[in-house]
């Protein structure tokens, strides 16, 4: 028995070492293949950065979130989604910056617009969890319209599409 266990306790750090191989591999190719498709249309990085790679790195975390939720462990999903964006926003760009033989540019787009909203809809989140401490169907359907109306913008924008002032009248 204990020769299966520490056979166990391998495979399963074999499998830790894969994965993390695999995750760096597709991250390699994500990287890539967004900047690509950002010279193909003449997008922006930011934009493909705020759109493709933010939806790539994130389906993860819907699939966690999505499972959790089926099994009932609400927690997790709220902690998941809180927790990912501080580990995002705190460590993964501080250890960026931090090994980044230059400092982060930071594009005044993002300056200007996105971070705005980002602060926008961290403030939107308050009443949700403070109001009886439920996140209702709408509610969620309501933050999935802003997440279309934002990309939406984001693309109308960098294509400077015909539809983009009457959009952002509305």
């Amino acid at each position: 028995k204990p020769h299966n266990k520490i056979l166990h306790i391998l495979l399963q750090l074999a499998f830790i070492v894969v994965g993390l191989g695999l995750l760096v591999l597709g991250s390699d190719w994500l990287v890539k293949g967004a900047v690509m498709i950002a010279k193909y249309y003449g997008i922006s990085e930011l934009i493909i950065a705020l759109t493709v790679i933010s939806i790539g790195t994130s389906l993860p975390e819907l699939a966690t979130v999505i499972v959790s939720t089926l099994k009932g462990e609400e927690e997790l999903v709220v902690g998941n989604v809180i927790g990912s964006n501080i580990f995002n926003i705190l460590l993964v760009l501080g250890f960026t910056v931090l090994v980044s033989p230059v400092s982060l540019q930071v594009s005044k787009a993002a300056i200007v617009f996105d971070m705005p909203v980002m602060i926008a809809v961290a403030l939107a989140c308050l009443p949700i969890f403070f109001s009886g401490y439920l996140i209702e169907r709408w509610e969620g359907g309501l933050f999935l319209a802003y997440y279309v109306a934002y990309t939406s913008y984001l693309f109308l924008n960098a294509t400077q599409h015909s539809a983009l002032s009457s959009f952002s009248a509305i």
